[in-house]
């Protein structure tokens, strides 16, 4: 049954109104951020989450931390907003959105200097706006080109949230799905839930089941099983950054997938907007992994499942190989091995 539409950014009433990601599925909550501050707690307590709704949601706090700066002069203004973006860049390390979607705020200041201030501040707020609107239809372009892939009937493996709800709209990994449904087709849907933050049962299998999608939750050491059993024809993941060489960062344990895809020759496709894309890192290993809090693993629910004085390694994202990757969707168009040749390809 199709119910009403999550929709996880919205610029309303001079204020960034986001969805409390942390409370799903359970409570729909919407809160709005006016200021800098409040949005890089969001980012980094994860109420938004996903590289292109990061990215996104920056931008918009970059005009939301300057657009209180009083009269002044155009260099003061545009060092505000450098100070800005660089403390925006340290709510989260790895999403690589989030510094691309920055540096397009810093270089419209910097670019702008026949501007007035009141003027170059109507200037960054039309730029996070713009961000905004081509998040949804690089969405729609990936699923494009990810359905020339797909066919009717097909069971399909995802792994955390590279949905709706962490993009703008469609989301990437989740396009072809939601492209799918429009055709008439069903696929089958099998959605990881990815410890220790849940992703897949708490958003994934939430936005797909909204949706009217068939999507079935399994727990993350399930996946070889439905492998094995032949249920699963593709499995399609998103990712938070893609090195020069086609090694892809995207939420813990999407290594593993990859490895067990490998082992029983089943595609692995991986839904990546260029600007997900790092020319600049040249493989996963210059990647900065973020490393996150001992509770999620061992308090999840405010109760422990572990000894209290356990020690716990969290990281947050790990590296799959391009060995693994049988090829990345963009809104360009597919991409395959060579990555590091064919990758730069799109930027030319």
């Amino acid at each position: 049954m199709m119910e009403e539409q999550l929709i996880p950014i919205q610029w309303k009433d001079d204020a960034l109104v986001l969805l409390d990601q942390t409370l799903l599925p359970n409570e729909v909550v919407y809160e709005s951020f006016k200021t800098a501050e409040s949005v890089w707690d969001a980012i980094q307590v994860m109420k938004v989450r996903g590289a292109p709704a990061i990215g996104v949601s920056a931008a918009y706090g970059v005009y939301l931390g300057v657009k209180v700066v009083a009269e002044g002069t155009l260099e003061r203004f545009i060092d505000e907003v450098k100070k800005v973006c660089a403390y925006l860049a340290t709510s989260r390390p790895t999403a690589v959105n989030l510094f691309w979607a920055l540096e397009r705020m810093e270089n419209v200041a910097k670019e702008n200097t026949d501007l007035s201030i009141s003027q170059l501040k109507d200037r960054l707020l039309e730029e996070a706006k713009a961000i905004h609107r081509e998040d949804e239809e690089i969405n729609r372009q990936i699923g494009e080109h990810a359905l020339t892939l797909f066919y009717n009937g097909m069971g399909v493996l995802t792994h955390c949230n590279a949905g709706a709800l962490a993009t703008t709209k469609y989301g990437t990994a989740t396009a072809p799905m939601y492209l799918a449904k429009e055709k008439g087709w069903d696929l089958k849907i099998y959605s990881d839930e990815t410890r220790p933050r849940l992703q897949g049962s708490t958003l994934t299998a939430l936005e797909l089941q909204r949706a009217g999608i068939d999507v079935t939750v399994i727990t993350d050491n399930m996946a070889a099983m439905v492998m094995s059993q032949g249920k699963i024809d593709a499995v399609i993941v998103g990712c938070d950054r893609v090195a020069a060489n086609g090694d892809v960062a995207n939420k813990i344990g999407t290594l593993g997938v990859s490895i067990l895809a490998k082992y029983y020759n089943i595609p692995f496709y991986v839904a990546a907007p260029t600007p997900t894309i790092d020319l600049k890192t040249p493989t996963g290993k210059e990647i900065p992994i973020e490393e996150r809090d001992a509770s999620e693993v061992i308090n999840r629910f405010g109760q422990y499942s572990a000894p209290k004085e356990s020690k716990v390694y969290n990281p947050a994202f790990d590296v799959t190989p391009h060995e693994n990757v049988t090829a990345i969707i963009t809104e360009k168009g597919i991409v395959k091995a060579p990555f590091t040749e064919n990758l730069k390809k799109l930027f030319q």
